[in-house]
């Protein structure tokens, strides 16, 4: 479903979010979680973990965007909370450095949703199709590699040094694509990014992925953008791509 006003042709690139809506981040991260746990013989929910783990994702880079510590890449800021989430689960002492760092490369694979590979296909026949994501660019070379997406491109945050959703990342990838703000529309199942994406200029497109944050619910419903869409095979019709 497209607006009113809302013209497909006026768009020459399109950006997508990866964490929730290319790839399912819960899933992923809460089988990596748990299998590790079971290695060191620790009990450990791997699909709470994964959740309160992804709760302090968007405190951990606000602070960084509001100046309150310096500019740091997504698995630092992956680590720092993964720390803090082991001692408060007291766990900590089961875990050893090298585990922590396998268990912040668990954000470095993550299986697509079913229609992501497909979907990206038809729309890069008409567009030029990119991954903006905060994840950091060696971590979404990998996911993407590993997922088999068939992206453009890649456009990391860290191109930037701020995270979305200020407007920095979002004119990055405009100005890397050589394309006005206008002329990319960012896809994604977060209202938080579309608001951000559409204050910086860009048009932007939801796409529902209501199993994002589990069987018991949360995702974001009903945000509003330019195009609307079930999932990138939906997304791909509404824009008209064969």
């Amino acid at each position: 479903m497209t607006g009113a006003e809302f013209d497909p042709g006026s768009v020459r690139a399109v950006a997508f979010d990866i964490f929730g809506t290319t790839v399912d981040w819960r899933t992923g991260v809460a089988e990596q979680v748990a299998h590790l746990a079971r290695r060191r013989g620790v009990e450990l929910d791997g699909a709470g973990f994964a959740d309160e783990w992804r709760e302090m994702y968007l405190p951990s880079m606000g602070r960084v965007n509001g100046g309150e510590r310096a500019w740091a890449y997504l698995d630092v800021l992956h680590r720092e909370s993964l720390d803090e989430l082991l001692e408060r689960h007291g766990v900590g002492a089961a875990f050893d450095d090298a585990d922590r760092a396998e268990l912040v490369r668990a954000w470095h694979r993550l299986p697509a949703w079913e229609d992501a590979a497909a979907g990206l296909a038809r729309l890069r026949g008409r567009y030029v199709v990119a991954a903006l994501s905060n994840g950091g660019f060696a971590l979404l070379t990998h996911l993407v590699k590993a997922a088999g997406l068939p992206f453009d491109c890649i456009l990391s945050a860290e191109l930037a040094q701020r995270y979305k959703p200020d407007p920095a990342p979002y004119l990055t990838a405009a100005r890397l694509l050589d394309v006005a703000p206008g002329e990319l529309l960012m896809v994604a199942c977060h209202g938080w990014d579309l608001a951000g994406a559409r204050g910086a200029g860009l048009r932007t497109a939801f796409v529902s992925r209501p199993l994002e944050k589990g069987p018991a619910g949360g995702a974001d419903a009903d945000v509003p953008g330019d195009v609307a869409a079930r999932d990138f095979t939906g997304l791909a019709d509404a824009l008209g791509c064969p």
